[in-house]
Parts: C-alpha cells; structure tokens; sequence
C-alpha cells in the first residue's frame, strides 16, 4: 500500500493508466502445457512494465533527502501580501528564493480579498509574509488558517509597541503604514531575513550579507528624506492626502499630515469631511495636495473644488505611492523607489518660489 500510494503522487494520471496496463498484460502472461512461453509480443509487456518500474523508483528516490522522506527545496516558494514586503524578500533571497507576490500595482490592501489563484499560491508556499496591525483585514482569517500548517511571518510582530502609532487613541489598535518612517521598515528587513535564515541554515550568510547591504541602502535613504524635507520651512510641511496613511512619514520628518479618509480606506469621507478639509486647506493657503495610486482621486476632487469655492486656488501636487508600489520596472516599483518619489513630489509641490 506504501509503495502504491508513491507510485500515484509520483505519476500523472495517465502515466499511471499506461503502468497499470503493462502490469495487467504482464500478469497475463501464461505458460503453454509443453512449458514454453507465450509469444515475443507478451514479452515486450514485461520489459516495458520493468523500464516503467524503474523510472518509478528512481523518481522516488530523487524525491527523498532524509529518512523521513522530507521535501528537497530547491528554491524557497515565498508568497507575500504588499510589494514592499515582496521587494524585500527579493533583495534578501537572491537566487535561493523565488518571491510571489499578491497585491500588484495600485491594489489597496486594506479592501483586498484573497481570490481562488492567491489561495493556491499560499497553499503551496513554504513560507507567506504579511505586514500585519490589520493592514490585510479581510484576509485576516485566511493568513490566520493558513497559520496552523506552514511558517506565516507577521514583518511587524517584533516591532516594539511604543514605537507604534494607535488609531484614534485605542490602545492595541495600530497604524499599520510603517513603511514611511523608513528606520521603522528596517525593522521589517530584518525579520524578513531571520525567516529566510531560519529556514536555510546553510545559507544564512548570504542572506545575512545581502540583508545587510539592503540595510545600508535604506539608511542613505532616510538621509535623503530628511535632507529633501529639509528644503522646506516648517511652516510649510503640511501634507494632505486622500487617506491618512502617511502619520509615520509626518512624525519621522516633521510633517502634520491630514486625510480625508481615515487609517483605512474602507472609512468612507463624507460632505462634511470635505467642507471641513477644503476649510483647512483655504485658510492656511495651503499650496497642493496629493492624490494616492491606490485610492481613486475622486474625493481629492471634490476637495480642490470646494478650497475654490472659498476663494483660493490648491492644485494636486502629484500622485503618490501610499499603500503599493508603482509597476515594475518604473520608479516607483520598488520601496526605494517609492520613498524618493514621494518625498521629491512633496516637496517639490509645496515650495514657494521663496523657497525654490
């Protein structure tokens, strides 16, 4: 029963009919009254059945390297929700890992369903990377599942929880956009690349180094964010956007930032919401706001018409990268990427010809 139950993982449906075939045929195979045996055609049933055999063992063989059977991995299958996990997955795993990522260009992650295709992907990963603090909500019981039979990494679990921002003051309730506060997404890195050594052993030095490289990479770019900010008054460092995903980037690089939707997209903005932010922006002769690839750019809209309506004039400042990254292969298609756009649309958008 063992072996038969090799033999139908081993083989393809119709790889095992033609085996079963053979063995009938070869069982079949008589021997005449005078003791000689059945006909050359029956015997070409037997070395047939005998070849196949042998590529069964041999595949049965090539698929064990331990004595419990264990699956040879020949390449890490990583699955991850965000492009900014699945970017960093890429860096670290080199060519040990092969990175699948969920959410393209543009998708919102806190609306996103896992659909059939994204549950097969996770079916079969060796390991599944999600950002967590209810970034993935409606995929919460599904990652949580999943769980139960195979390696799950939250990036942010061991992110201390002073350094988290809370929603509306509820404590245990976070705001899960830590990717603008670049230091912060460090902390991810490194749990990402923990996971990976945890896993290969043998190959931890090489994901160590390439981890650290990255590291080295994401502390010139907190540099550089600093410097671009730098480069406006503080007076002017007023970011207002479509959701308010961007309170990590305001507290890391002295910007109030302001949203007309809430921490999630699912909050809907109302009349009022506008009316209050067109308000805000009209009185403090706000320069330009910004719209977000991931969020449709109607309700900005309506803001820059309402800040009209009042007497002042605010253009869009451009778009910006808030919860995915941009398409691949363009600047914003990676997390560094994505940073540096976002930081030179900001400022660029809200300097005076003072400060030009």
């Amino acid at each position: 029963m063992k072996f038969e139950k090799i033999v139908h993982n081993k083989l393809s449906s119709t790889g095992l009919q033609v085996l079963k075939a053979h063995v009938r045929n070869a069982a079949s195979i008589g021997i005449s009254s005078t003791g000689k045996a059945v006909g050359m055609t029956r015997m070409k049933h037997i070395v047939l059945f005998a070849m196949l055999l042998t590529g069964v063992i041999a595949l049965c063989g090539c698929g064990d390297t331990s004595p419990s059977g264990a699956r040879k991995i020949e390449k890490i299958q990583a699955v991850s929700t965000i492009g900014q996990i699945n970017d960093a997955i890429t860096i670290i795993g080199g060519d040990r890992v092969e990175a699948i990522g969920l959410m393209g260009a543009g998708v919102d992650p806190h609306s996103y369903k896992a659909s059939a295709g994204d549950l097969r992907k996770m079916s079969r990963a060796d390991v599944i990377f999600y950002n967590g603090l209810h970034l993935e909500a409606k995929m919460g019981d599904v990652l949580e599942k999943l769980a139960d039979s195979k390696r799950v990494t939250t990036v942010t679990q061991g992110i201390p929880e002073d350094k988290l921002l809370t929603v509306d003051n509820v404590s245990g309730y976070h705001d899960p956009h830590i990717w603008f506060d670049v230091p912060l997404w460090m902390e991810t890195v490194r749990a990402v690349s923990g996971t990976l050594c945890a896993m290969e052993p043998e190959h931890a030095e090489e994901f160590k180094q390439r981890a650290e490289a990255y590291l080295e990479q994401l502390a010139e770019l907190h540099q550089y964010v600093q410097d671009k900010a730098a480069e406006l008054p503080e007076q002017q460092r007023i970011l207002i956007t479509a959701h308010d995903a961007f309170r990590y980037f305001g507290r890391a690089y002295g910007f109030k930032v302001m949203g007309l939707q809430g921490i999630s997209t699912e909050a809907e903005a109302g009349t009022k919401d506008v009316q209050d932010l067109a308000k805000f922006v009209a009185e403090n002769k706000i320069r330009a706001i910004f719209i977000e690839s991931s969020v449709p750019e109607r309700n900005i809209r309506a803001v820059t018409e309402a800040v009209r309506a009042l007497g002042w004039e605010v253009k869009v400042g451009g778009e910006l990268f808030s919860d995915a990254l941009g398409e691949a292969g363009t600047e914003g298609g990676t997390y560094i990427g994505m940073v540096k756009h976002n930081i030179d649309t900001i400022v660029n958008a809200l300097k005076t010809p003072e400060t030009e």
